[in-house]
């Protein structure tokens, strides 16, 4: 349980971190609150030889309402989401989500921003952020790109940032009154990673589904929409037996991987 020998650096800014990271190439890893990265380390399942640790950049940590969306810092914590007012009234998904995710220690360490990067099929805001159709701002050596979450999660553990790219923003667009969502999560254990898990996000006009977004956590190597279910529940009246009809389509185009939790049946 003790990591490879490596160096390591603390930038104060964004330009820093990403120049050092541009020096060092693909033997640098990006180093936020650490709940993903070192736990690999330790068992030397990931060996770099250089850390870049973003987590003393001082403007990467916030939640606020501008031009129509959220936008959320990269190291935002699992307990700021948690607890903010603004994302409990506008995204309850998200705070659903953050309020599952480990425990207290793991909650005010871990950030929205490593936890997106580190790309895990099981984890969990990788998903609702698939939901919430979120755009990612990354900062490297040339101009500024976004990528849609659509396009973000690539494959196990792979985002589609470049070696010399960070995470810096995370854009949600505002969803309209009559919007709900949540996070539900089966695991072994309270606080423990999910076996599977969805995230629903609903919009309301009326009695009528005006739109749906649902995430899978765990159902493929990244997190899925479940898109059979979407497209059964959009427009409908949302009656019991509706839900029931659409929820059969939900195995429609996921492929789970057998594990010690269970096989993919």
């Amino acid at each position: 349980m003790i990591p490879a020998a490596f160096d390591y650096v603390a930038p104060r800014t964004l330009p820093e971190a990403v120049a050092e990271l541009v020096q060092r190439g693909q033997e640098a890893k990006v180093l936020a609150g650490g709940h993903s990265l070192i736990p690999l380390m330790k068992l030397r399942l990931s060996t770099p030889s250089f850390l870049v640790d973003i987590g003393r950049i001082n403007n990467l940590n916030y939640i606020r309402e501008e031009d129509g969306h959220i936008a959320i810092g990269a190291l935002t914590t699992h307990h700021d989401i948690q607890l903010s007012e603004l994302i409990r009234r506008k995204l309850p998904l998200l705070s659903s989500a953050a309020s599952q995710i480990g425990d207290p220690q793991v909650r005010n360490r871990g950030t929205i921003g490593g936890a997106a990067a580190h790309a895990d099929p099981f984890g969990d805001f990788p998903t609702c952020l698939l939901a919430l159709e979120a755009d990612f701002i990354i900062a490297g050596p040339r101009e500024e790109r976004t990528i849609p979450a659509r396009d973000f999660f690539v494959d196990t553990f792979t985002s589609a940032l470049e070696p010399n790219e960070i995470l810096r923003e995370i854009r949600l667009v505002t969803p309209p009154e009559g919007s709900k969502g949540t996070y539900l999560k089966f695991s072994r254990r309270s606080q423990d990673w999910a076996i599977v898990a969805v995230a629903a996000q609903v919009s309301l006009s009326g009695h009528e589904v005006k739109n749906v977004a649902i995430g899978l956590t765990g159902m493929g190597s990244t997190p899925l929409r479940a898109r059979a279910v979407e497209q059964a529940l959009r427009g409908k009246a949302g009656h019991d037996d509706e839900i029931r009809a659409a929820a059969e389509k939900a195995a429609e185009g996921t492929n789970p991987q057998q594990d010690l939790n269970g096989s993919p049946d």
